[in-house]
């Protein structure tokens, strides 16, 4: 790290101890503040109206968790959209509404209040404190915020002082004015309060109604929990319970009210429903009876598998009779055909007709007895012959037997057919009027189911009619709190503590904020590398030269480290010519010039301190000399030796002036005249030090005319007069080299500026000139 960054970071640590050192100063006004401060809590607790907190717990019974058969109202609570929620917020809500709030205030008759004068304040009295009730008939706008005194006369009269009348009236006797109509009517507490005098005033319920919103608070005690914390701060204790035990009665009281009208109107839709669906239902009966009697209807299902089993059996007939007309037709056919004609005739199978069977059966002896005849005769024997008739005939018998079964088999077909083509038209409708059926039995369920469902929940709302009950329970009544809330006394007192010393805190602060003078050794350093000498405290002794042989108070030894600085500073080099200069006058150039030429002539050398300050000469006039000649003289003139402008100080032998002379119309000129050269190089051979008390360079450029004949250069800064801006101007002489070695010295040090913490030389407290030090003081190195 490098020297100028070390430089910096220690110019950047804030000193603790000098900041606490700066307002330690200032005690006194912490002490006032702090006494101030407390004064004025202890009043305004001693005339405050304490306020009391007054807190209750309600349980919100919650549907989530079990309806309340008894307690809510379940009808249509199936259904979602008539489903609903106790949000613990809504609750919040409605608990702290402005027209729940104005329904308790009303009902507590609160459109007045009474005030009672005590020795230090006004009270409010409330309850079974109050000496008569007002009962309000009719209120105007106008009486709003309106007060009005009740004396108490004795227990049975009043006087009313309102600004209109003032009239004795009666307990009991109904007053009229013209803000408001109302009766008083006597207390238990009016008898204590024979002789006092009342202050009534009057409310408006809406904007009452709204502080008490504002006053009051529900939060729940816990997210688990359904429990609400219903908390009111109030200046009467049993006003703030009056209030919010009827909140929680009114709010109890609307609830069963809401569920009420939700029962009772339930009910009346139920009612208009029923009456509704009555009148349908009998129309959807009377519906399905016309349709089974148009369709002949008993059983459709019955009737459908009736008509099946019969389609069936038909079915199976047909089959019989077809099989039996095929057997038939193959006969008649096996019959007819010529080769066949002495054959045996096929077995009938499955032709049940016995004339049919017996023919067939002859027909077939008979082919079997020819077929014997003709083993033993021959085809032309008349008994073959005779058989042979006898064949023809049976074939023929046979043929019209076959005809006659067959048309006899046709006919039976046929009228199977048309029955179970009848029956196959009434399956094939079934389906269809099943359908239709179904739908107007559909209906029919659907009404009744309705009307069911509509008849138990009509039940279940007279039920929760007859025995609605709060939704929810009080856990802990109101009660007041024994100590007020508001104010108290300990933050009161606290804060008032901290006002106390924040004020004047803020005002040091400020004040110091705004003040641009230089305050610190840090705002040098701040503002600019330029080598600080040293650093000069104040002069309480009031006189110019403080630097004498007897002399050991602390300004003097300041000046005698900053001649041992001198030394440092001029390393071996020349160091006689020493010009002193500052931003602007006043800042204690000449004081400084007198004393430090004083410090060196203790030292044992000649000095001579020239007054090259030509516009505002103080040199001479300091130490009471006459300034009747000086430097001005020696620069307009020829022949004026430099002797003759030295002029001794009596005080200090060693130590001469050269004061400025008559002030001239152009200095600067004459400062740059080749003379001053002369005149420093002629002093150079008579003294030891020249010490040049020149003109401020913050305002006029005469100093920096003599920069050529200097071998360094001493800024002076004071402390509360030099302006923090100003010292831009010895930071661009030290960085741009318009003075020989500048170096600052800071004068006028005090005990608020850090004196005896800061360069330089102290003695502590005691800072006055010629009184024993009593501390020495740590001293900042040159550099």
């Amino acid at each position: 790290m490098s020297e100028k960054e070390v430089f910096m970071l220690e110019s950047e640590q804030i000193d603790i101890k000098s900041i606490v050192a700066k307002y330690l100063r200032y005690w006194y006004l912490f002490a006032i503040g702090v006494v101030l401060s407390m004064v004025i809590a202890f009043l305004y607790l001693r005339y405050t109206t304490p306020e009391y907190s007054i807190s209750s717990t309600l349980l919100i019974k919650d549907d989530k968790k079990g309806p309340d058969l008894l307690g809510s109202n379940v009808a249509f609570s199936d259904l979602e959209i008539f489903q609903s929620s106790k949000s613990l917020d809504n609750q919040i809500q409605i608990l702290k509404s402005k027209s729940l709030m104005q329904r308790v205030l009303t009902d507590l008759s609160m459109f007045t209040s009474f005030y009672v004068e005590g020795r230090v304040k006004t009270t409010e009295v409330f309850g079974r404190s109050q000496p008569f009730r007002i009962i309000v008939s009719e209120l105007d706008s106008s009486a709003f915020n309106k007060t009005i005194f009740v004396n108490l006369k004795d227990n049975n009269s009043f006087e009313i002082e309102d600004g209109e009348t003032k009239a004795v009236n009666k307990f009991g006797q109904q007053i009229k004015t013209s803000y408001a109509t109302f009766t008083l009517v006597a207390a238990p507490a009016l008898a204590s309060k024979s002789g006092d005098q009342v202050a009534v005033k009057f409310h408006d319920i809406r904007k009452l109604s709204n502080y008490y919103n504002q006053q009051l608070t529900v939060t729940p005690v816990n997210k688990e929990a359904s429990v609400l914390t219903i908390s009111l701060t109030d200046a009467v204790p049993e006003k703030g319970v009056a209030i919010v035990d009827r909140l929680i009665e009114v709010y109890n009281k609307e609830a069963v009210e809401d569920k009420n009208q939700i029962a009772a109107n339930t009910i009346q839709f139920i009612d208009e429903r029923l009456k509704y669906l009555t009148e349908e239902l009998s129309t959807v009966e009377k519906d399905v009876e016309a349709y089974k009697r148009q369709n002949e209807l008993t059983d459709v299902s019955s009737e459908a598998k009736m008509y099946l089993e019969r389609a069936s059996e038909y079915n199976s007939q047909l089959s019989e009779l077809e099989i039996q007309i095929d057997v038939l037709n193959s006969i008649e056919t096996y019959l007819k055909k010529q080769q066949n004609q002495f054959e045996l005739v096929p077995s009938t199978l499955s032709i049940q007709d016995a004339t049919l069977i017996n023919l067939i059966g002859k027909f077939n002896e008979l082919q079997l007895e020819r077929q014997r005849l003709l083993r033993t005769t021959q085809p032309g024997n008349p008994i073959v012959v005779n058989v042979n008739d006898q064949l023809a005939n049976l074939r023929t018998n046979i043929l019209e037997n076959l005809g006659n079964i067959k048309s006899s088999l046709a006919i039976t077909r046929n009228n199977l057919r048309a029955n179970s083509s009848q029956f196959e038209s009434r399956i094939q409708k079934v389906p269809g009027i099943e359908r239709e059926l179904l739908e107007i039995n559909r209906q029919q369920s659907i009404k009744e189911g309705l009307y069911l469902y509509l008849l138990q929940k009509r039940e279940e709302s007279a039920l929760s009619l007859a025995a609605t009950v709060s939704n929810s329970m009080v856990i802990d009544s109101a009660t007041a709190g024994d100590l007020p809330v508001k104010p108290k006394k300990q933050l009161i007192y606290l804060l008032a503590f901290l006002v106390g010393l924040g004020v004047p805190f803020a005002f040091i602060y400020i004040r110091d904020m705004l003040d641009d003078k230089v305050k610190e050794t840090k705002d040098i350093e701040s503002a600019t590398a330029t080598p600080v000498l040293g650093e000069i405290a104040h002069n309480y002794s009031g006189e110019t030269m403080v630097v004498t042989k007897k002399s050991r108070g602390p300004v003097a030894e300041l000046f005698r480290l900053i001649r041992a600085n001198l030394q440092f500073a001029a390393a071996g080099k020349e160091n006689k010519v020493i010009l002193v200069t500052s931003s602007m006058s006043g800042e204690g150039k000449t004081f400084f010039s007198i004393n430090l030429a004083a410090s060196l002539v203790l030292t044992g050398k000649k000095v001579v301190v020239i007054g090259f300050d030509l516009r505002r000469p103080r040199l001479s006039q300091s130490l009471d000399i006459v300034n009747d000649i000086g430097v001005s003289n020696y620069l307009i003139s020829d022949y004026l030796p430099v002797e003759d402008i030295i002029k001794p100080v009596p005080e200090l032998n060693g130590l001469d002036i050269i004061g400025s002379g008559p002030i001239p119309p152009n200095p600067t000129e004459l400062m740059l005249l080749p003379k001053v050269d002369k005149l420093i190089e002629e002093l150079k051979g008579l003294y030891d030090y020249i010490i040049i008390d020149t003109s401020p360079v913050g305002q006029v450029a005469d100093a920096l005319a003599l920069a050529p004949h200097i071998d360094s250069s001493i800024y002076l800064v004071r402390y509360n007069y030099t302006h923090k801006n100003q010292l831009s101007i010895i930071d661009d002489i030290y960085k741009n080299k318009k003075l020989v070695h500048p170096m600052i010295v800071l004068n006028d040090a005090r005990k608020e500026n850090g004196y005896g913490y800061g360069y330089g030389y102290g003695y502590g407290e005691d800072v006055s000139e010629g009184k024993k030090p009593k501390k020495e003081i740590k001293v900042s190195g040159f550099y």
